[in-house]
């Protein structure tokens, strides 16, 4: 069950939004507005947005390069997670991705169950991190949106949530990198 200490501070993290589109323009984006608008009411900072067509090479190129930026602590993808031929997301993390995350893909899955019934097996929601940057890849429709964000996102993002929390490990994440040089 989650639950947030009021007795613990709240840690805003810096959060990249990629809606991933052959059609999608700015103004027709409303996955992308709907993460962007939860990221922001939430507290946290968006540090990015944009739309990326539904092209491995692009979607790989546009991941590396917010993972490479030091001022983005996370980045959410929206579209291209289904199984016909455009959809190329997961195969992109699978690029970019040196841990992945499947309690994430389950958990959305799982949430989705009870939504859109069956329906879910179509989704390939995928998570992971890279280079210290968490990665998770969501549905194109806002409310595959609203599900991965206000039912586990909001909850992993809040450095508050109890028993424990995706941003408390924040400064682990590179530990391996450490001992490589050493």
């Amino acid at each position: 069950m989650s639950r947030i200490d009021e007795s613990r501070p709240f840690i805003p993290v810096n959060i990249a939004v990629m809606t991933i589109s052959d059609t999608r323009t700015e103004d027709t984006d409303t996955s992308g507005r709907t993460l962007a608008d939860r990221v922001t009411s939430a507290g946290h900072h968006l540090a990015g947005r944009l739309i990326v067509p539904d092209e491995k090479v692009a979607i790989v190129a546009r991941l590396r390069r917010w993972i490479a930026d030091p001022s983005i602590d996370v980045i959410i993808t929206t579209g291209g997670t289904g199984v016909t031929g455009r959809d190329v997301t997961p195969e992109a993390f699978a690029e970019v991705v040196e841990k992945e995350i499947p309690g994430f893909g389950e958990l959305f899955r799982y949430v989705s169950l009870a939504k859109i019934g069956t329906s879910t097996l179509q989704s390939r929601a995928t998570a992971g991190v890279a280079a210290g940057t968490y990665l998770f890849a969501l549905p194109g429709s806002p409310g595959a949106c609203k599900d991965g964000w206000d039912e586990i996102l909001r909850w992993q993002l809040d450095s508050r949530h109890r028993p424990c929390n995706l941003v408390e490990i924040m400064p682990r994440l590179k530990e391996h990198l450490a001992r490589d040089d050493g």
